[in-house]
């Protein structure tokens, strides 16, 4: 994961990822939970499973890069496959491309997995 970011973004830009993540996230696992409840078919109820895991895995900010891909993917698929609003799916995907791009910030799973780690060697010259 390190080698995808070189930083993980802290401060204002961290907290605008944050937000974005949980944001993003929260309206793909309500929106799949809603569904799934209406009782859809396999092959939707699949699709729908895997927009929640993303989901998840986005507030998190755990695999970032897979999951705002898969969100990517998922959006632009559902953006040509199925009728409602052509719009929306085309926003949740390119906020899904751009949280894959630029990563998940300081404040998620992933930098305390692949961050940066800090050593501090004492004074041993007793």
């Amino acid at each position: 994961m390190r080698r995808l970011f070189s930083t993980f973004a802290r401060g204002w830009p961290g907290a605008g990822l944050l937000l974005m993540r949980l944001v993003v996230g929260a309206a793909l696992v309500i929106d799949a939970v809603n569904s799934l409840l209406l009782d859809p078919p396999l092959a939707s109820g699949i699709q729908l499973v895997v927009a929640a895991g993303a989901g998840i895995l986005l507030c998190l900010g755990l695999w970032t890069p897979i999951a705002g891909a898969m969100v990517a993917i998922l959006g632009l698929w559902a953006a040509f496959s199925q009728v409602g609003d052509l719009w929306m799916h085309v926003l949740v995907a390119t906020l899904g491309a751009a949280l894959a791009l630029l990563g998940p910030g300081a404040w998620s799973v992933d930098a305390r997995l692949f961050g940066w780690k800090r050593i501090d060697l004492g004074d041993h010259r007793h």
